[in-house]
């Protein structure tokens, strides 16, 4: 006799048993993921859903044997979600995290404030798009904004257009360094989540970023600040007296980047943040 196939619930609880075991942080919710991916269902109706027939169950194999060697669920689903956009990821692109949320709402309601005081169209330009994450959600819920977005990466970029491709972002291909020469001294909000990772932390950073996510999104010299000396120093020549950065860090560095703007000698209102989990997460800063 053929054996059947197991219920959603089983099916559910065997793959979270596995994920677990492959050292995933988040089994159970991966497991519901993938399923509502392969059965084109939401997580929300998975218990609801008839048998899965063998196809299914077949490709739902497949994509639990990549997950449980540590490949991205989003690379695995082709997609990301951030805050409320919905982002295609891939090898190649650095893969937007839930912690760089809430930059981009520390950026969104500054907007905000900046229109209730009667900038209509403040300027906003977000370094080291990636994906083009930070720069959609802008977009997104605050529509006002005139929003403009770099990145170096040429297969980053090729995700960024089709990302950003309808939100009306001025995209460009370049170097942070050199950037938005046209835009300095107008600029009202800089958010950037550069590279900060240590050159020297590579054991201690979780498969799913390290074997997977672009070298250049992830190091940045041996205290993991280059690229956050870079951003300190486009974001004053950019801003607008009185504008406002804010640059998202390692959780390690919530005074050292703090000290290396105040060292800058031309902040003021200089603040770190902490993300859900009461880690440091992002600085800001007002330009003198």
């Amino acid at each position: 006799m053929r054996a059947q196939p197991p219920g959603i619930r089983t099916l559910l609880a065997d793959a979270s048993a596995r994920l677990t075991a492959a050292g995933v942080t988040s089994p159970d919710v991966d497991a519901q993921w993938l399923l509502a991916h392969v059965l084109d269902v939401p997580r929300s109706g998975l218990l609801l859903h008839d048998e899965p027939a063998a196809e299914a169950l077949a490709t739902y194999e497949r994509l639990l044997v990549r997950r449980c060697s540590r490949e991205p669920l989003q690379h695995l689903l082709g997609t990301a979600a951030f805050r409320h956009v919905e982002l295609e990821v891939g090898p190649g692109v650095f893969t937007p995290r839930p912690e760089s949320e809430l930059l981009a709402g520390w950026g969104i309601d500054h907007l905000a404030a900046l229109r209730e005081r009667g900038v209509e169209h403040p300027v906003v330009v977000d370094l080291c798009t990636g994906s083009g994450a930070i720069a959609a959600a802008v977009a997104d819920e605050a529509a006002y904004a005139e929003v403009h977005a770099v990145e170096v990466s040429e297969q980053a970029l090729a995700y960024a257009e089709r990302n950003l491709a309808a939100t009306g972002v001025d995209l460009r291909a370049g170097d942070v360094a050199d950037s938005f020469g046209d835009l300095d001294g107008t600029v009202h909000v800089v958010l950037a989540n550069p590279p900060y990772i240590p050159v020297g932390e590579y054991e201690s950073v979780a498969p799913e970023a390290r074997d997977h996510d672009p070298a250049m999104a992830l190091w940045s010299g041996p205290d993991g600040l280059d690229a956050v000396r870079v951003v300190e120093q486009v974001a004053h020549r950019l801003l607008v007296p009185g504008g406002a950065v804010g640059c998202e860090h390692a959780d390690a560095q919530g005074e050292s980047v703090p000290g290396l703007f105040a060292a800058a000698q031309r902040w003021s209102g200089i603040h770190d943040h902490r993300d859900l989990a009461e880690r440091p997460r992002f600085t800001t800063a007002r330009r003198r």
